[in-house]
């Protein structure tokens, strides 16, 4: 899916584990996507990212739906595709495959029996095997972890080839992945600057390889905290952040957060707008009610970042 009702720009919103109220609300105002995200056995408590997505394509009707982002390497292939696959139909053709390759937590590694430093080349194999299995004809599949004999998936997905798969990270592994596996790109804990080198390097990894990156998706996972008192946006972004994980981000949140007054907001985001972000991806960063600091952002922050374009 693409297109926005705003032009090129596109916002989107983490919907959580919200009730279904909050989700219909938050489908109520003027966005392009809602997403959750999940772990399998994280420190901090949370939803499972695929019965998440089952919840979101369950709960609403118009926006574009995803994962940000689902672990790849703790979950077989096949079970990935077919609850995909099926969210895509239930949904309408709204899915998103947002992944990642986690490492942060350990334990969901062994939980899952995935041994933590396969979880990069597991993941490389896995996304051209998600598309060969919603192709909906039967395939086989001979890996270094995954091989399949004469297995077909249907229904498959309404979207053609598939959901977009865009792949998520920090690390110049990712990058590559992204260049040459994935339909888009969504960094998280990204400066503008950063965020600007990591544009350079995905389309010279895809350049190398003859790819070209025709419709392809240039996301960004933003934590935000709007109020017209910087230092409370502050206090609160820095609690937030620390306590999700676990480190001191009082110092850190120029670098990898959109944080301060509407008009500092709106110039962060503006600044990653020039780097190439084209649809946000936002997860108001305080533990009270988010809904003031949405409120500023789709009312003050958005409307000076587009008149600035």
């Amino acid at each position: 899916m693409s297109g926005s009702a705003h032009g090129d720009l596109q916002i989107g919103f983490m919907a959580g584990s919200g009730s279904r109220a909050s989700i219909e609300a938050l489908e109520a105002e003027p966005i392009d996507s809602l997403w959750v995200g999940g772990h399998i056995a994280s420190r901090n408590p949370g939803p499972e990212a695929l019965s998440g997505l089952v919840r979101l394509a369950a709960l609403t009707n118009r926006v574009r739906i995803g994962t940000s982002v689902l672990l790849l390497p703790l979950y077989p292939p096949a079970i990935v595709a077919k609850q995909v696959a099926d969210a895509d139909c239930m949904s309408g053709g709204r899915v998103t495959l947002g992944v990642g390759v986690g490492g942060e937590y350990p334990q969901e590694f062994r939980a899952c029996q995935v041994p933590v430093r396969e979880r990069g080349a597991r993941t490389d194999e896995a996304i051209p095997l998600l598309r060969a299995l919603w192709s909906g004809q039967e395939i086989s599949h001979s890996g270094r972890f995954y091989s399949m004999e004469d297995v077909k998936l249907h229904p498959a997905p309404i979207q053609a080839g598939g959901p977009p798969i865009v792949v998520a990270g920090r690390k110049p592994a990712a990058m590559r992945r992204a260049a040459l596996l994935g339909n888009g790109w969504m960094p998280y804990l990204y400066s503008p600057r950063r965020y600007a080198e990591s544009v350079k390097t995905i389309t010279a990894i895809a350049s190398e390889v003859g790819r070209e990156l025709d419709g392809f998706e240039w996301f960004a996972f933003v934590f935000v905290n709007v109020n017209p008192d910087r230092q409370v946006a502050r206090r609160e972004a820095a609690g937030f952040l620390g306590g999700n994980y676990h480190q001191e981000f009082d110092a850190m949140l120029d670098s990898v957060a959109a944080v301060g007054t509407p008009s500092e907001v709106a110039d962060r985001l503006g600044a990653f707008v020039e780097a190439g972000v084209r649809h946000f991806v936002f997860t108001p960063a305080t533990r009270s009610d988010p809904t003031p600091i949405r409120a500023f952002l789709l009312e003050e922050v958005l409307p000076q970042v587009r008149a600035s374009r």
